[in-house]
C-alpha cells in the first residue's frame, strides 16, 4: 500500500489503492488495450480516479483513429476527467496506464498537478516517468507527485512486444527491419 506524502496530508489528496486494487483497474485496462489494439491503435490505456476511487475518466490510444498526435489514452483520459469534473487540477485524482508515459504525456500529468501516477509497462526507450527521464522529479515540476510503476508489468509488456511484432510482420511471415525514426 503506497502511503501519501507529506505535501498532501490536509489536502484531500488522491485514493490510496492497495495492491489488489491496482491489480484489478490494470487487468480491465489491459483487457482494453488489448481490444484498442484489435482496433489497429498501439494497446494503451488509461483511467483517472477520483479521491474515493470512481472512474472519472477513461481513454485509449486514438491517434490513427483521429489522426491526432495528441491522442495518447493518458490526454484522452484527463480531458475527459477535466470535463465531469469541471476542473483541469488532479491532485485528489490517480491516473493508472498500461504503458510508462511519454514526455508529452509526464508533462501534462505535472502540468495537471495529478496526485498519482500508477502505470504497468516501463518504456526504456520513451519512459518519462523514470526509464529515460522523471520528469515527475526533474527540477522544473512544481508539483510533487507519487508514482508506482510495474504493477502487471510482465503481463503489459508482453501485450505490447506481441502487438508491434505483429504489426512488423510481412505477408511473406518474415519481420519487417524497423527504421530509425518509426
Amino acid at each position: 500500500m503506497t502511503k501519501a506524502k507529506p505535501e498532501f496530508e490536509g489536502l484531500n489528496g488522491p485514493v490510496t489503492l492497495n495492491e489488489e486494487q491496482q491489480k484489478f483497474w490494470m487487468g480491465l485496462l489491459l483487457r482494453r488495450a488489448e481490444a484498442n489494439g484489435r482496433e489497429g491503435e498501439v494497446p494503451v490505456s488509461a483511467v483517472v480516479l477520483d479521491r474515493r476511487g470512481r472512474c472519472v475518466g477513461f481513454g485509449g490510444n486514438t491517434r490513427e483513429r483521429e489522426q491526432d498526435p495528441l491522442g495518447h489514452a493518458e490526454l484522452v483520459a484527463m480531458r475527459q476527467a477535466s470535463r465531469l469534473r469541471g476542473d483541469w487540477r488532479f491532485n485528489d485524482c490517480t491516473l493508472l496506464v498500461t504503458l510508462e508515459p511519454c514526455p508529452m504525456c509526464a508533462g501534462a500529468l505535472v502540468q495537471a498537478r495529478m496526485g498519482h501516477l500508477i502505470y504497468a509497462a516501463r518504456d526504456p526507450k520513451r519512459g518519462a516517468m523514470g526509464s529515460t527521464i522523471n520528469l515527475a522529479e526533474h527540477c522544473s515540476a512544481h508539483h510533487v507527485m507519487q508514482v508506482t510503476g510495474g504493477v502487471l508489468e510482465e503481463q503489459a509488456s508482453a501485450m505490447l512486444a506481441t502487438w508491434f511484432r505483429q504489426r512488423r510482420r510481412r505477408p511473406d511471415g518474415s519481420v519487417e527491419a524497423r527504421s530509425r525514426t518509426s
